[in-house]
């Protein structure tokens, strides 16, 4: 593996490149732009997890962190902003086509959670983007709009509105965490939902915590979301040969739903929705039998299509 610091217009991208065994820089590789979830990093699921076995399997992983997050810069920290995080594909995308050793026709993605939906948005119009796949794909503006504003963007935008003034006029910002401390923490504030509680025996213990990946958002920065669809036009421009995976087990954040949406609205000529049973959400990020599951639809897909 190898960290790399990729140049964008105001700062640079932090990356991990995965190399595949016995990797011959003089050689032609098929590459895929891994892309992490909301609140995460490229240490975690996006990297470790499918980078890692994607690369094992003769591809070129890039896993990258978004801009204003994890190792990447960008001031202030914490912005969890679509259009920028629809950009830095772009501006991995134009990294990895200046490599020798990366077919430049042969580049595909993949996007968990939140970054699925990104994935998802930036192939409608980033062509050099040959091949889409996700796993646990959530369309962020929805959910914004939706559960993280208590289905009531309005005021939340209000919020916002009154936030982002008092910080212009020197308050210190306002970082929220995402998730509660721990699992008995939730429990004990009422929450049942199983994402809510997956999410944090995931990002508050050993099993899946980085330093990098702190699942927080500048509450300020959050109006954009708000206003923002990753899957607007899709029926017209997404085009590409198409994999959405998710499990069956329904949670608050909504990625069944999405990866049902998509795949119908999705005017890929080649789309394929493989929903695995018994599954839910988080148990995609880690645990061995889902994972695998799903690599052995992934690392078919992408020897195909790319």
């Amino acid at each position: 593996m190898n960290n790399v610091k990729i140049q964008a217009p105001y700062w640079t991208i932090a990356a991990n490149i995965y190399y595949p065994p016995q990797f011959d820089a003089s050689q032609k590789y098929p590459a895929i732009i891994a892309a992490h979830p909301i609140g995460s990093c490229k240490e975690q699921t996006s990297g470790q997890i499918y980078g890692q076995a994607l690369a094992e399997s003769g591809f070129v992983v890039i896993a990258f962190d978004a801009s204003f997050q994890g190792q990447s810069g960008g001031e202030p920290r914490f912005v969890e902003n679509p259009t920028l995080r629809v950009e830095d594909f772009r501006i991995v995308t134009d990294y990895l086509v200046t490599l020798d050793y990366v077919d430049e026709h042969k580049i595909g993605v993949l996007g968990i959670c939140g970054g699925g939906g990104y994935a998802l948005n930036v192939a409608l119009t980033e062509k050099r983007i040959k091949a889409v796949a996700t796993v646990d794909a959530v369309n962020f503006g929805r959910l914004s709009r939706e559960a993280f504003s208590g289905w009531d963007p309005l005021t939340k935008l209000e919020q916002i509105a009154t936030q982002r003034t008092a910080e212009a006029r020197g308050q210190c910002p306002r970082v929220d965490d995402l998730l509660p401390p721990s699992v008995a923490d939730a429990k004990a504030a009422g929450l049942t939902d199983i994402d809510v509680l997956e999410a944090t025996d995931y990002y508050k213990t050993a099993r899946g915590q980085s330093p990098q990946g702190q699942a927080k958002v500048l509450f300020s920065q959050s109006a954009v979301s708000i206003g923002w669809d990753a899957f607007h036009l899709a029926e017209v421009l997404l085009t590409q040969p198409l994999l959405i995976i998710a499990g069956d087990r329904v949670g608050g954040f909504g990625a069944y739903r999405d990866s049902l949406e998509i795949y119908g609205r999705a005017c890929s000529k080649q789309k394929e929705l493989f929903i695995l049973e018994n599954t839910s959400h988080y148990a995609l990020y880690d645990q061995d039998k889902p994972v695998t599951e799903a690599l052995e639809k992934l690392i078919p897909f992408y020897q195909k299509k790319l």
